[in-house]
């Protein structure tokens, strides 16, 4: 089945991009979309099948690849306006001849505060940050579509992305690493191996309705610093107070949102993490040198 499937990646950034290098390695063909025409050399050789799409305009090439695609995986941000690919894409998408399943990533920022509880794909979303609002808008906009063209659609809510060159080994090698420190805070995380592993699960047995893809460590981000300190044997940096701690407001804003996430849904449909907690993870990156 799988070599008759043709896969669109629309925005085949640093998860997309994983994603389709995976299916290419399978024998699939694969087409993805980047803003800019430097990341085309990256996307051919990940063995994707490269279109610069500007977000807005439908191009021939653009056109000849919905026409191929039995499947499409949305990785594109949302604005105030809420889904680009699906405003600019949806008269496409709705007459592709051979489209049959659709992924949309989503993160679990939708959820918004709980307070440190746990939440499942069934917890009320309660979104807080501007980002989280616009996904959730997105996401129903993505089900009105799959709804009406009667199409499955697998909603995969995504935690924090980790992976080869975007980790906490990488800030303390190069001295970026910040121990902050905020009581009861905790996050989930995911790395963008088993993004890429439950994408191709879910979308072989053609999913639909909303995953979690994370692990199965929420844990206080000072606790991962200090894991990496141990791992690289670098000093950890001095523990910073949340409170008087000099930030973004974005990467304050993080910090409005505590809950634990489970994964036992996607674990109980049969997938299987490769990387189910931050130890276990950052070990192996550094043990085969799979972190820079």
């Amino acid at each position: 089945m799988s070599n008759k499937r043709t896969t669109l990646i629309l925005g085949a950034g640093f998860s997309g991009q994983k994603y389709g290098a995976l299916l290419s390695s399978d024998g699939m063909q694969v087409f993805g979309t980047t803003r800019s025409q430097d990341k085309v050399p990256e996307l051919k050789k990940a063995g994707i099948q490269p279109i610069v799409f500007d977000g807005s305009k439908l191009t021939p090439a653009l056109q000849d690849a919905i026409n191929q695609a039995t499947d499409v995986v949305v990785s594109i941000a949302p604005n105030e306006f809420g889904d680009p690919s699906l405003k600019a894409l949806s008269s496409a998408l709705s007459s592709a001849p051979h489209l049959s399943w659709i992924g949309y990533l989503s993160t679990v920022g939708v959820y918004g505060h709980h307070d440190g509880a746990w939440v499942d794909e069934e917890s009320t979303c309660k979104p807080v940050s501007k980002r989280s609002v616009q996904r959730m808008e997105a996401e129903l906009e993505w089900r009105t579509f799959a709804t009406t063209q009667e199409l499955p659609l697998a909603i995969l809510r995504l935690s924090g992305i980790y992976g080869p060159g975007r980790n906490a080994l990488k800030n303390m090698a190069e001295g970026k690493a910040r121990r902050l420190v905020k009581a009861g805070q905790v996050f989930n995380r995911i790395h963008v191996a088993d993004i890429a592993g439950s994408l191709r699960f879910l979308s072989n047995m053609r999913a639909n309705g909303i995953y979690n893809v994370t692990d199965d460590m929420p844990s206080p981000p000072q606790d991962v610093v200090e894991y990496a300190a141990s791992v690289t044997k670098i000093d950890p940096p001095e523990p910073i107070d949340f409170e008087t701690a000099t930030l973004s407001p974005m990467a304050r804003s993080f910090y409005g949102e505590n809950k634990r996430v489970s994964n036992a849904k996607l674990k109980e449909a049969g997938f299987q993490f490769q990387y189910s907690d931050y130890r276990q993870s950052l070990k192996k990156m550094w043990d085969e040198d799979d972190w820079r």
